[in-house]
Order: structure tokens, then sequence, then C-alpha cells
């Protein structure tokens, strides 16, 4: 089956739908099937991938939404329901499973669910394992070699749902205070989960009739993103970088790595959980959004114009390294 990842942290503002958005186009142009789920009822990544009326279509009572998808769930008229992803690039293997605002209703039903699918209720499991069991059919549906899941930042029942079904995960951070103390609150957070989805899975007695999440995925590392830099000065760093980059390594150790069981930390040789660093792309971000197409791929004709076509061009250099890890993810047994 299609390793799956999440891209997710409780602190916002750090870019992680643009991140998700450009690897996502990079592992497919590199010959992965990749699928992208969007779990944010912010629906930013669907916003990024599609165009207006295609969404519209979407969210329609035939259309192919996350939140369509789990609807008879939500109502308790049925169960899942198995519509395919959209693909969204014609020269690559991309599929998007497209996000819906109305997501965000499920999570009273998922947070009143909760203490009886502790305790084996079949109906109540099968709301908890909604988008599980939606996703891995739609992997199942492209043939995907590698999910991309993007989840709101937060810390409640929509995100305890849809990270359980993740095998990995990744923390989007920025180099600033807020971010620091996130992956302390985010830490305790998935303890506390892996405790609870052991509970569920445990209290389950109908076997391999209801595909239930583990609840336990391991975590890859981070990504330092929308970082400024500057040319001038000593280091070339911006006081933010100076002053909290070196303190995110030891933070993310301290709260998370430590915090988890060793079945839930990938151990890497280096023993570094820094993954990558991705700039700010400032007035680039703009184009890219109207064109629906990474930085990478705009050209004069979307608006471009001087140096900013070669550093367009010249982008997806820094997703590099990422890109290298999860194409060795996506092959590991």
């Amino acid at each position: 089956m299609a390793k799956s990842i999440s891209i997710f942290n409780n602190k916002g503002g750090v870019g992680k739908t643009t991140y998700m958005y450009h690897i996502a186009n990079l592992l497919a142009r590199d010959g992965l099937t990749v699928l992208m789920v969007d779990c944010d009822p912010q629906c930013n990544l669907t916003s990024y991938s599609m165009r207006d009326g295609a969404v519209r279509h979407a969210w329609r009572d035939t259309g192919n939404s996350i939140f369509q998808n789990i609807l008879p769930v939500y109502r308790t008229t049925g169960d899942i329901r198995n519509r395919a992803p959209t693909k969204i690039r014609d020269e690559y293997e991309l599929y998007l499973v497209p996000g819906d605002m109305r997501l965000s209703d499920f999570e009273d039903r998922l947070g009143d669910t909760w203490n009886s699918a502790k305790g084996g209720s079949e109906p109540d499991l099968r709301a908890q394992s909604a988008i599980h069991r939606y996703i891995e059919f739609a992997s199942a549906s492209v043939g995907a070699d590698l999910v991309l899941i993007d989840l709101g930042p937060n810390l409640g029942a929509l995100n305890r749902a849809t990270l359980a079904s993740s095998d990995y995960f990744i923390t989007p951070v920025a180099p600033d205070l807020f971010s620091i103390q996130g992956t302390e609150n985010l830490g305790n957070k998935l303890v506390g989960w892996r405790r609870e989805w052991n509970q569920c899975n445990a209290a389950w007695t109908g076997g391999a009739s209801l595909s239930i999440p583990a609840g336990r995925p391991s975590y890859l590392g981070y990504v330092v993103q929308m970082h400024n830099q500057r040319s001038t000065g000593a280091s070339g760093m911006t006081a933010g970088w100076r002053i909290y980059g070196s303190r995110l390594e030891p933070a993310i150790r301290a709260n998370i790595v430590a915090k988890l069981p060793s079945d839930q930390v990938v151990s890497w040789e280096d023993e570094i959980y820094k993954l990558g660093q991705i700039p700010n792309l400032h007035s680039l971000i703009p184009y890219s959004l109207n064109a629906r197409l990474p930085v990478y791929d705009l050209r004069s004709s979307h608006g471009l114009t001087g140096a900013h076509i070669k550093t367009a061009a010249d982008s997806d250099e820094h997703f590099e390294q990422i890109v290298q890890t999860l194409k060795n993810v996506a092959s590991w047994p």
C-alpha cells in the first residue's frame, strides 16, 4: 500500500500548504503517482490546485470533495461514498481529494462519538474511521505511490481522526517563538492520541471487517518554512533566525522525539530531524496561485519579468532535499 504522510502543525502561518503543493508536483514530475488530500477546512490546497468552477462542482451533491465522500456517515444515513479523486496535472500522475469548508461540521460528530468508539461501538468507530477508510479507497483507486495529507492548524477531533490514518507526519515550522512553543503542545497531544487509539483498536472485536487507523504515525522530522534571507550583513540571517533558528532542533527533540514511543519516531543516521529549509518566495507566490502552478513552472507568459524568471525557474532546488527524502520513504517496505 502507498505510504501516507500528513503535513501537520498546530501553529498556522508557516506556509505548509504552499510547501506541500510544491513537493507533490515535484514528486509527480519525478514519476511517482501522488495523491493529495485536503483535510483542512480552509481549503487552501484545493484553491491552489483547482479553478473555482471545478471546486464548486466538487462541493455539489454529486461531487467528490472529502466532505461529500463522508456525508452519509456525518448524517448517520450510511457509510462512506467511493468517489474518485480529481487529476490536476495532465502531464503527471498527480491527484487531489478536494477539500470542503463543511468538513469542520464533522468535528462535532467526531467529538460526540469518541468515548463510545474507545468502548468498541461499531457505529461510532465507523465515524472515527470514515476519513481513514476513504483515503484508503482513494489511494487504491489511483494506484498511488505516496499520499500527502494537508491538515488544519489545530489539535481538535478532526485532526485526531485524520492524522491517525497516516504512516508518517512532518511538521513545518518557522524560526519564531510560536513554532517552538507549538512543538510542546503537539508532543503532549500526540502521546494522548496514541493511547486513546490503542483503546479503540483493543476494543474492536470485528477484525478486518472494519479498517480502523492504527493511530501511531511516525515522526519524520521538520521543515523550516518561510524564513527570510538577507543579502547584506555578516551572517545573511534575519534577527528572528539568529534568535530562534538554533532553538528549533532542541525543541523538536525535547517536545516531540523524546516524548513519542521509539516505534513512532524515524531513526535517521545523522540523528538530525531537519528535513529541509524553504525560503520565503515573496512576490512569486501570487503568480503561482493565479496560474495554479508551482513557482518553478512559471514563465514570462504568467506575468514574470526580469530576474523573477530565473528565480522562479531555479526555485525547485529549494525542495530537492525533502523530495529525495520522500522518494526514499515511498520505497520503504
